[in-house]
């Protein structure tokens, strides 16, 4: 018989041996933990080992929202707000650390405040026009449409083209000592106020407005350009006076050597002026760099030079823009990829991102079809019939460099609307029955590994829409629920062709299930509704609603956004960067338009008695 044991007077129970496995578990637990926490602090400093930390592994620690669900978390501030930050119901923060961050809310503290990547500086790019000159009235005009197309072509590679005139020159140190030169060849005193007035701008890149990009965004010279470094007075052979860069110290000596020369009656340029010495570093012709000058016009392009003044310039903007866009295309031989994710019932949602598309690959009107830019000896021009490029509309996301991609970012509420066929939902069916961010989980498909969160989805799409080491240049993502931009000229660099388009194609079966008909001409009706219900609370006067929307429907819109948060939160992005971008041009635009008679601006040129208007 065992014997029992008495502790204070009375009998101690036995220990099974489940309780002895038990108390072995927690004494071990207990020894390791305080071995962890308990042996670096008795490790003597060493040249190695001082201040030593034990650290948990990233793996193990909880992801940052999770402190967000804490009850007992003080509230803390949102992100200061920054200039230019709203366009209507679109709110935006651009922070560094954009792509570090699946969900903007865990940064901004603000569901509807997006995290976007921090603006670029565009380096400015100055060209001169002299608007004191008297000449016809639709000569004006087109030089204007002319200086605007310019605009728009530097734009679109990253750079803020600015249009400089006498007013810059006139208040330049050296402009005193210009006028006392009476007798001075008109040409050379128009190219002296030229570089005065890029002195005064404090140098940088100084163009002619007939020099255009023509070539691609990643192209090196533009890549260096975009740096603004330009330590030495720069030319580039062939151009003549379409590029020069520098800074505004050498820029200045180079001006007083051009005045102290000896030939100020006979030369035309100040390249003509200086003689003695040759301050500038000459660089190998550009491969990207298309310079129109009169003798280029008249060489290669003889028909427009034929022109009379006053058509002359509208039948060289033609050709330009038709060499802009052929060029545009041969960066992507492989075609437009219209992306459409969910296929079955999004045919019209991506009509937009298919008519823009046939706009892309069609060919411009021009005086001399067959003609190739300045910068190329050889080409292949732009063909309707035999060689346009294919236009493919693949459901997911490819990590393909020679197409460029036009997506349709659609709110949760459309694509579950879609997805259902039907305009009257509830909040069961959202919970019960309708998957979990199904549009963005479809379109990274082929680019993510299968059964990954929406997180990593989502940090995949931001780079692919707003990071340039990506290609962020070769696609544009538009929303399902709104109208095309107004201002597409500006990203791509030329006017579109005008084409209305029709009904998009529907889908390769391979790509998913094909829509009945009766499911194909449901759509319109659904995408109107569902557009109404999204847009209910934007400020934006064009897309203000023309029907009523009941307060159930909008509460079931909010209850789709919480339901797929990763499909909300790349809808809200891509609307913002959207909205970005067209807000930093148009604030741009608003003040460039003031000067230079308003030459080259969306507003049209002014008359001088339009500013005592003003």
């Amino acid at each position: 018989m065992p014997k029992q044991y008495v502790l204070f007077g009375r009998p101690v129970p036995r220990l099974g041996t489940r309780h002895t496995s038990l108390l072995l578990v927690t004494i071990s637990l207990f020894a390791v933990f305080s071995l962890l926490f308990t042996l670096p602090s008795a490790i003597p400093d060493g040249p190695s080992l001082s201040n030593p930390k034990f650290s948990m592994p990233k793996s193990l620690k909880p992801p940052g929202w999770v402190g967000q669900l804490n009850p007992f978390k003080q509230p803390a501030h949102p992100p200061p707000r920054q200039n230019n930050d709203t366009d209507g119901t679109s709110s935006w923060y651009s922070h560094y650390r954009w792509l570090t961050t699946p969900f903007s809310s865990s940064m901004t503290l603000d569901e509807h405040r997006s995290l976007l990547p921090v603006i670029e500086k565009r380096p400015p790019i100055y060209c001169y026009y002299d608007n004191t000159i008297e000449k016809d009235s639709k000569e004006k005009d087109a030089e204007s449409t002319l200086l605007l197309a310019w605009r728009k072509a530097w734009w679109a590679v990253g750079f803020m083209p600015i249009i400089l005139s006498p007013a810059e020159g006139e208040t330049n140190p050296l402009y005193d000592e210009l006028q006392r030169h009476k007798e001075i060849e008109p040409n050379l005193r128009i190219d002296l106020m030229r570089w005065m007035a890029w002195e005064t701008m404090g140098g940088g890149l100084l163009a002619h407005y007939r020099l255009f990009p023509m070539g691609p965004y990643d192209d090196p010279l533009l890549k260096s350009l975009r740096r603004g470094e330009t330590p030495k007075l720069t030319r580039w052979k062939d151009l003549d006076d379409g590029l020069f860069a520098g800074p505004r110290e050498e820029i200045a000596s180079t001006i007083k050597l051009a005045l102290a020369s000896p030939h100020l009656r006979v030369v035309s340029n100040i390249l003509a002026a200086i003689t003695a010495e040759n301050p500038f570093t000459v660089d190998e012709p550009p491969v990207a760099l298309a310079y129109y000058s009169p003798r280029i016009v008249e060489t290669k392009y003889s028909k427009v030079a034929d022109e009379t003044a006053a058509t002359r310039d509208a039948s060289l903007l033609q050709l330009i823009t038709a060499h802009l866009q052929a060029t545009w295309q041969s960066q992507f031989p492989a075609g437009m990829v219209v992306v459409k994710p969910l296929p079955q019932h999004t045919t019209h949602m991506i009509a937009n991102a298919f008519h823009l598309a046939e706009k892309l690959t069609m060919c411009q009107q021009s005086p001399l079809p067959n003609s190739c830019p300045p910068n190329l000896s050889s080409c292949t021009p732009c063909d309707d019939k035999d060689r346009r490029l294919p236009i493919k509309t693949p459901a997911h996301l490819s990590n393909a460099t020679d197409v460029f991609t036009i997506g349709t970012v659609p709110h949760p509420y459309t694509t579950s609307i879609l997805g259902a066929m039907k305009s009257t939902l509830d909040i069961p069916w959202v919970r019960r029955e309708s998957a979990r961010d199904p549009w963005i989980t479809d379109l990274t498909k082929d680019i993510c590994t299968a059964g990954i969160s929406g997180g990593p989805r989502l940090l995949r799409f931001k780079e692919r829409v707003a990071s340039d080491s990506t290609g962020a240049h070769a696609s544009i993502w538009l929303l399902a629920e709104m109208p095309l931009p107004d201002d597409l000229d500006w990203h791509f660099g030329f006017a579109l062709p005008k084409w209305g388009g029709g009904i998009p194609p529907v889908h390769d079966p391979v790509e998913g299930p094909v829509p009945m008909p009766e499911e194909l001409e449901a759509e319109p009706k659904l995408l109107k509704h569902a557009k109404a219900i999204v847009t209910a609370d934007d400020e934006t006067p064009r897309l203000k609603p023309k029907v009523v929307v009941k307060p159930e429907e909008l509460t079931l819109r909010n209850a789709t956004e919480a339901w797929n948060l990763a499909d909300a939160e790349a809808w809200r992005f891509a609307r913002a960067y959207l909205a970005r971008k067209t807000i930093e041009r148009r604030k741009w635009e608003e003040v460039e338009a003031k000067y230079a008679d308003g030459m080259g601006s969306e507003t049209g040129r002014r008359s001088p008695w339009d500013r005592w208007l003003e």
